[in-house]
């Protein structure tokens, strides 16, 4: 049975990336939806010597199986210093060990939010690149910005532009998966 999988490209317990994914996945019907919280997970810094010594972490074959298991993915990606953090690249370094093909053909509705006003745009940007190297299709992306401003746990996205913004963004994977 093919599912959405929904997870942040962050390791933080307070993510404001994964509050924007569990919102996103809550707007999905019809549909199930596995949500990860990386907060969960931690994976050794990638390197070739570990990969010699001990081979492909077990929570790294894990999620590369549920990710090819997927009809498509949710991903919200943090930014750290104008970049995605460390986590999400040192995920993407292994997934792409265990398997080079990890997210071929796999549809991606991909966004980013930060406290900042530009709502981690350079992050999402990059983010965007990096996935499609690898065969994502990334249906649509989208940024929120002053994440304490426009968004309430119970309520989701405040602001009625962006609000609709997301949902129509949204909408466009979930057509994009069917």
């Amino acid at each position: 049975m093919s599912y959405i999988l929904g997870f942040a490209g962050s390791n933080s317990s307070t993510s404001i990336n994964y509050q924007l994914v569990r919102f996103t996945a809550s707007l999905v019907q019809n549909n199930e939806v596995n949500l990860l919280n990386m907060a969960k997970h931690s994976f050794p810094m990638f390197s070739e010597d570990y990969e010699k010594e001990r081979g492909h972490p077990d929570a790294i074959v894990s999620l590369s199986k549920n990710i090819q298991g997927a009809a498509g993915i949710i991903l919200s990606v943090n930014e750290h210093n104008s970049n995605p953090s460390a986590y999400f690249k040192n995920v993407i370094d292994w997934l792409s060990r265990v398997d080079r093909d990890f997210i071929r053909d796999t549809k991606v509705f991909l966004m980013a939010t930060s406290g900042g006003k530009r709502g981690a745009q350079s992050s999402l940007e990059v983010s965007d690149k990096l996935l499609s190297r690898f065969g994502a299709i990334v249906t649509d992306t989208f940024s929120l910005p002053g994440f304490a401003d426009n968004f309430d746990v119970d309520k989701g996205i405040l602001d009625t532009p962006l609000a609709a913004e997301h949902a129509k963004k949204l909408q466009s994977f979930l057509d994009a998966i069917r």
